[in-house]
């Protein structure tokens, strides 16, 4: 019961999450690792969430109110992406390697309930084909020759880490402990899947083989520790860190900074200085393509 507590506060709204009288706003952060300093390019007094970087570079994939945003390195607005009629994207979304295909988790309009489709698109977008038939479902990594898929998904009441062909057809389950795991994402090299999870007690880091083997953990601190982005130099990843223990949930408006670990050796160092975020903030890749600099997003609270 506690992991499906967890994942419900996961997936609710953003209006369930903010206090009562306040209204979110939202600043598009580029981080340039050489400098070690971050630029805001964008802030706007609406909500927006985990930005992709485009595999030529060009612009950034944000989503806002169900629908994904292109915005210029320099935070100039360049328009909604055609996605069809799927119309309730949530923050769960990003390019293959290749950079020809989108894949997209959404809702559908016309089912009530919080829901959550994996579907793929054109990266320039068009019509999008539905990938899994059933819900919840999070994409979060495709493999480097493009013919797999990642994500999370809760089925008989339990998250855990499935893959798929990105042609559709049988799901394959890669984890199946007693705590959620969430997150994966595959190296570049296609040697592994990274993947946060609570089996331990704490949420960690961990790294398995891409048929779900011989997990490894790779964080062991007492911080709430998700969303293992790989660099495309295979040598780090970028993760979001929550200050205080939040259990199996990953909520919006919490004390977080992000922090870069080591792949070979484990260390761990700050990036960032502590701030508002947590949902929304990282939870795909978005790395630049020359992996200098990657996009995240900080949050801030107004009055209504």
């Amino acid at each position: 019961m506690k992991k499906i507590l967890a994942l419900a506060l996961i997936a609710s709204s953003l209006s369930a999450q903010v206090p009562a009288g306040k209204k979110a706003i939202s600043s598009l952060y580029i981080y340039d690792l050489a400098s070690g300093k971050s630029e805001k390019i964008l802030e706007e007094k609406r909500h927006f969430e985990a930005p992709n970087w485009s595999r030529d570079g060009k612009f950034l994939l944000i989503n806002a109110y169900g629908k994904l945003e292109k915005i210029s390195p320099k935070g100039e607005k360049l328009g909604v992406l055609n996605t069809g009629e799927v119309q309730k994207a949530n923050n769960d979304h990003g390019y293959s390697f290749d950079g020809k295909t989108l894949f997209i988790s959404s809702a559908k309009a016309e089912i009530k309930e919080h829901t959550s489709f994996i579907y793929k698109v054109a990266s320039d977008g068009g019509t999008p084909i539905q990938l899994t038939p059933l819900t919840p479902s999070y994409w979060h990594g495709i493999s480097p020759d493009g013919k797999t898929m990642v994500y999370c998904a809760a089925r008989n009441g339990n998250y855990d880490v499935y893959a798929m062909s990105t042609n559709g057809g049988e799901e394959i389950r890669l984890t199946s402990t007693d705590g959620l795991d969430d997150g994966p994402e595959y190296s570049p090299d296609g040697k592994y899947i990274y993947i946060n999870s609570y089996r331990t007690g704490m949420m960690q880091i961990w790294r398995m083989k891409p048929d779900g083997s011989e997990p490894e953990q790779m964080t062991f601190d007492h911080y709430s520790n998700w969303f293992a982005h790989i660099a495309p130099n295979n040598q780090v990843a970028t993760i979001i860190t929550y200050m205080e223990d939040q259990v199996q949930a990953h909520p919006f408006g919490r004390q977080i900074k992000l922090r870069l670990l080591d792949l070979k050796t484990k260390q761990i160092k700050d990036l960032t200085e502590a701030f508002y975020g947590g949902q929304g903030t990282i939870n795909v890749p978005s790395w630049s393509p020359d992996g200098k600099k990657f996009a995240y997003v900080r949050y801030a609270l107004e009055d209504l």
